[in-house]
């Protein structure tokens, strides 16, 4: 039998496409929710899961910045994928015929431009591949899904038109996790380090806490602020760095920030992308 890896959606979602693309040997398991996969990994039914944080476009997955530090998993990967939408119809549908498109908010708001142009209503769904499904069951020839290829083939759906996404570099980043850290050799090349923290409470704080990355050269691609505790001044911060904790200079820059910081949790280590490695 062989491992599984877990993704949040339907048959047909980007994050299925992600895992057939970078995961082909493993079975690829639909969850409904980011809490379940991460749930399943723990537990042992998967070894992997496939999450996205953000895209070109759309910008971040809010819901898992606050998943990540609690979910008890380590990131071990990053992959990103080109995302091509597709408008998808019923047999015999045209995209003259279509008044209303279905998809997730973030697919919906990476083909806004198009949907206007061709006067199609909005109309936001749980994710793309369930959207899909949904207009397959409805036999409507007025309601469209944004999806994948994938999705059009998995539910019988016609593709009225192609590849209908805004900016041609829509692409969606993801995050590989694993119940265990696999700590890349130092030596092996560029790697990636991604962390939580939140700042004291003293003055210049967030800014005394990250001086330790510019001064030891260290490059600082990521930085997001969002609320806990139901508080609007506890904020937490999410970070991705490019640098190896081994090394003399991230050691430097991680004490400077512990030492500003009330708590750091480091969320793992793994190789750089080559596509971000190549800038």
């Amino acid at each position: 039998m062989s491992d599984v890896i877990v993704y949040q959606g339907e048959s047909g979602a980007y994050s299925h496409l992600a895992c057939q693309a970078y995961f082909p040997d493993y079975t690829p398991l639909p969850c409904a929710s980011f809490a379940s996969a991460f749930a399943r990994v723990r537990s042992g039914e998967a070894q992997l899961a496939m999450i996205p944080v953000e895209n070109t476009v759309a910008g971040r997955v809010s819901d898992i910045y606050h998943l990540l530090p609690e979910g008890g998993l380590h990131i071990i990967g990053e992959r990103y994928l080109a995302v091509h939408h597709q408008l998808l119809g019923v047999k015999g549908a045209r995209k003259e015929d279509i008044k209303t498109a279905r998809s997730h908010p973030m697919a919906l708001g990476q083909v806004r431009k198009k949907l206007l142009e061709w006067n199609i209503r909005s109309v936001a769904d749980v994710d793309t591949a369930g959207a899909a499904r949904k207009v397959a069951e409805l036999g409507d020839k007025s309601v469209a899904a944004v999806a994948s290829r994938l999705s059009a083939e998995t539910y019988d759906l016609d593709i009225l038109a192609e590849d209908i996404e805004d900016e041609a570099h829509n692409t969606t980043r993801f995050l590989v996790l694993a119940p265990n850290p696999i700590m890349p050799v130092l030596t092996d090349g560029p790697v990636v380090t991604s962390f939580v923290f939140k700042v004291r409470s003293v003055a210049s704080a967030l800014y005394k806490a990250l001086g330790g990355f510019a001064t030891n050269g260290i490059n600082m691609t990521k930085l997001e602020s969002y609320m806990v505790g139901g508080s609007f001044t506890a904020a937490q911060f999410y970070a991705d760095v490019e640098g190896h904790p081994d090394s003399e200079a991230m050691r430097h820059a991680l004490e400077e920030l512990s030492f500003f910081s009330e708590n750091l949790t480091i969320l793992g280590t793994y190789p750089a992308d080559e596509i971000r490695n190549l800038g």
